[in-house]
């Protein structure tokens, strides 16, 4: 119902951020990372926002960016997620960290968020893999690190079998395709060889 909203920042507290939009306060929910990001009292802020309708309430629920947003909705339609559930999901985890648990099947990195138990989180992850894993092999041209394009197809390889190789010595899943994202994102120019990205990518995880 509310695609947005755009205004002052008058005041922000744990969960809860208030904006002032044409001199009314508007109360939006907000998740701890959220939080983290928005910028000073005063300030001008743009919140893309859920609307949540109960009989009682009407609640917004309010992000910095169209992505994060988009995962939040994808995570409420998962039997057990509600919007203070998702938000409490997205205040521990980046959209790119939460994707990289889902399609790595991570639900214990998802579970550490406040109120989400292991079942959930292993629910989380067989219902939104097959929705997430659309968009795997552009993950890494995805976010704040761009890679000037898609991987080619021997790039792409060489990332699937360093992530592999880091699996097979020890590492969680989720953390290797980040090590790996890391790498690629800050020097495009890496060149298609496991070995090298494999060195770079270990370098990472310390």
């Amino acid at each position: 119902m509310v695609a947005y909203v755009n205004g002052i920042l008058e005041s922000i507290e744990e969960g809860n951020a208030v904006v002032d939009v044409n001199g009314i306060g508007i109360n939006v929910n907000i998740s701890g990372s959220t939080m983290d990001r928005m910028p000073g009292i005063g300030e001008v802020v743009k919140l893309y926002t859920y609307t949540n309708v109960k009989e009682d309430a009407f609640t917004l629920f309010g992000f910095l960016s169209r992505d994060e947003l988009g995962l939040f909705k994808l995570l409420i339609t998962v039997n057990g997620i509600g919007p203070k559930g998702g938000l409490a999901i997205l205040s521990v985890m980046s959209p790119d960290d939460l994707r990289f648990a889902i399609i790595a099947g991570d639900s214990a990195s998802i579970a550490k968020a406040p109120g989400i138990g292991k079942k959930t989180a292993e629910r989380i992850t067989l219902e939104l893999k097959d929705k997430i894993k659309v968009t795997e092999d552009s993950l890494l041209s995805q976010g704040g690190d761009s890679l000037g394009g898609e991987l080619s197809g021997e790039n792409s390889s060489a990332k699937d079998e360093t992530v592999a190789a880091l699996v097979a010595l020890g590492y969680n899943q989720s953390d290797a395709m980040r090590a790996v994202r890391k790498v690629l994102g800050s020097d495009a120019g890496v060149a298609a060889d496991t070995e090298d990205l494999l060195k770079l990518a270990l370098k990472e995880m310390f």
